[in-house]
């Protein structure tokens, strides 16, 4: 069990020298999905220098970032400078067909009746059921999906796919079953992604209460791992919106699991267990009444982090617990030691936005600034409001991929560009991961940074301060969510007694979260100087572990298993393995996200589940 975190240290100075270097500033590619030479396949073409000490500095040596060694420039780093031109030519084309023949085919499956396509589901299901059952134990290696490595959507190394394995194919789950407007609930598969959710429902003026920002997160990958937005705040993250799920057992059982069946515990145990208990293969999911616009306010904030990050605390919670004061949505984005921008929304109907004198801004469009740059000229413009169509707003961050976009191609923000091939983008992540090698992945691992910190609203300056000491990245992104107290102990789970301190955004039910997205290249990369991508990692999760804070396992991890069982409460979810018979055939949580390239040995350890659980030394 996840013991009491040690006494925190004392935090970050507030005063700091401000980044210069943002994602607006001219700058070369790194980013890590964007397209390289598959051939280039020697980690050995990068040798980076350990920094001189990884032991934390000295108080007096936290007002500024640290002072790191000048760098080397080796042939990766050209290869990483230039890799725009595959990307125009080759990821952005390619990128294009497949997104239409995505819509095609969810055009298709739309047409045809609700009654084929739940045929074509339990058919789906019982192949499943009986591929599970053709697995002989003693030879065929732990249970996976049949899904290629470099498809998912995030930075974790599939390695457990380079070894022995037992893969099933779900790809023919990527259908909407129903939407059942009386019941309030969407029925989907797993591999159904926000754009075609979206898609289907605003038309209705139906959504699902979080609509996680980039269309092709898929329902499977939120309810197994993490997804958020800005309306977390108040229904919390993505499975904390499922009403119900329709899970394959390791022995071919297929069970419906909700909050108050028999299967109950199930129910609980699948958020953050990354697929490792069973087959998701249908979800339902809670709808709420929408309306046809977002009132959009951009508030300036100037200041020191702590000011910034009590300015978005109040944007989240207001100080006098008004209620009606809080807002549907609520985002901020920090753009440098000293600048943010707080952003909160309230749904408006078609007619409130088209008064005379409201401002209409329609966000996806080809051709729109991108929107992280927009909101950025609060800065100088000062608070502005304006309407943008609802699903636009949903899916803002879409095109540009946050800033990363920035990183992909340098002049990609530029009028010309949007309004010529604005149309072609995003390139999608599975192509940019696809055309990468080895040597171009450990390169981004080591000079790139895309981590999320799911850490106590309370906490967020300090979080602030301690990602611009350690890695100097801007911009970031804030995003609140309600962690709620649960029957059960579930693997996160809020801080004990929150409920009594009565801290800003907090309630007697749930702990107010919130997700500081760290997204891009440190400053210090831009300067020519060294950073060691692992280490900095290393020391964000013991953070993350001293200040009951998470880590999304969709991003490279370096925690050992002790340590991962430090962030994470196992007791849960090894009750859920046990009872329903994953162990042996699922490969545990910890086995499928660690890093690095699994052996046969740890195969077989795994298959015979002689593994001793690292927490239990620490109960």
């Amino acid at each position: 069990m996840r013991t009491p975190p040690p006494t925190p240290k004392p935090h970050l100075s507030q005063t700091h020298a401000p980044n210069t270097t943002t994602a607006n500033s001219p700058q070369p590619s790194a980013f890590p999905w964007s397209g390289g030479s598959a051939l280039l396949c020697s980690p050995h073409l990068l040798l980076l220098l350990l920094l001189p000490s990884c032991q934390p500095p000295a108080m007096a040596d936290l007002q500024t970032p640290l002072v790191r060694p000048k760098r080397k420039k080796v042939l990766v780093d050209y290869l990483v400078q230039f890799r725009w031109i595959l990307v125009i030519f080759v990821v952005l084309p390619a990128s294009a067909l497949i997104y239409f023949n995505i819509y095609l085919g969810d055009m298709w499956s739309a047409m045809k009746s609700e009654k084929k396509r739940q045929k074509e589901h339990e058919d789906n299901v019982q192949k499943v059921v009986k591929r599970l059952k053709q697995r002989n134990p003693k030879k065929d290696g732990l249970v996976c999906t049949a899904r290629k490595p470099w498809i998912a959507v995030g930075m974790r190394n599939v390695d457990y796919k380079r070894v022995r394995h037992f893969e099933v194919d779900l790809s023919a789950f990527r259908n909407i079953l129903e939407i059942d407007a009386e019941r309030m609930v969407a029925k989907v598969e797993p591999l159904v992604n926000m754009g075609q959710i979206s898609r289907a429902t605003c038309p209705m003026n139906l959504s699902l209460a979080v609509v996680a920002e980039l269309d092709d997160l898929t329902v499977g990958g939120l309810i197994n791992g993490y997804g958020i937005e800005g309306s977390s705040h108040i229904y919390g993250l993505f499975s904390d919106t499922v009403v119900a799920l329709e899970i394959v057992l390791a022995d071919g059982r297929v069970v419906r699991a909700t909050k108050d069946n028999e299967y109950s515990d199930l129910f609980s145990g699948v958020p953050w267990s990354q697929g490792t208990l069973g087959f998701l293969v249908s979800a339902e999911i809670k709808l709420i009444p929408i309306k046809e616009y977002m009132r959009l306010t951009y508030t300036p904030v100037k200041g020191p982090l702590k000011e910034v990050a009590q300015a978005y605390a109040d944007a989240v919670a207001p100080r006098d617990g008004d209620p009606a004061k809080v807002p549907d949505f609520v985002e901020g984005m920090v753009y440098s030691a000293t600048e943010g921008v707080m952003m909160t929304g309230v749904y408006a109907s078609k007619e409130e936005a088209k008064k005379k004198g409201n401002k209409i801004n329609s966000v996806g469009w080809w051709f729109k600034p991108w929107f992280y740059q927009h909101a950025q000229t609060a800065l100088k413009r000062g608070e502005f409001v304006e309407y943008i169509p609802t699903r636009e707003y949903y899916h803002r961050h879409t095109r540009c991929l946050y800033w990363e976009g920035k990183l992909i191609l340098p002049f990609g923000d530029q009028f010309w560009f949007r309004f010529l091939f604005g149309w072609l983008m995003p390139p999608k992540v599975s192509l940019l991961k696809a055309t990468q090698g080895d040597a171009i992945r450990n390169y981004y691992h080591d000079n790139h940074v895309i981590q999320d910190m799911l850490v106590p609203l309370y906490k967020v300056g300090d979080a602030l301060e301690f990602v611009h000491h350690e890695m100097e990245v801007y911009p970031l992104w804030l995003c609140p969510h309600r962690l709620f107290k649960l029957p059960v102990k579930t693997m996160i789970y809020p801080e004990p007694g929150f409920e009594h301190q009565q801290r800003q955004g907090d309630t007697s039910y749930a702990q107010m979260f919130t997700d500081v997205g760290v997204y891009y290249t440190p400053a210090c990369i831009f300067r020519g100087e060294e950073f060691d991508g692992a280490e900095s990692v290393k020391r964000l999760e013991q953070w993350l572990i001293e200040n009951h804070s998470y880590q999304p396992q969709y991003a490279v991890t370096e925690l050992n298993e002790k340590d991962f069982w430090r962030m994470f409460d196992a007791s849960h979810y090894e009750h859920c393995r046990h009872k329903y018979g994953a162990v042996g055939t699922f490969m545990s949580v910890y086995y499928k996200s660690k890093k690095g390239r699994k052996s046969e040995k740890e195969v077989q350890e795994a298959e015979a589940a002689i593994l001793e659980p690292a927490y239990a030394d620490e109960a």
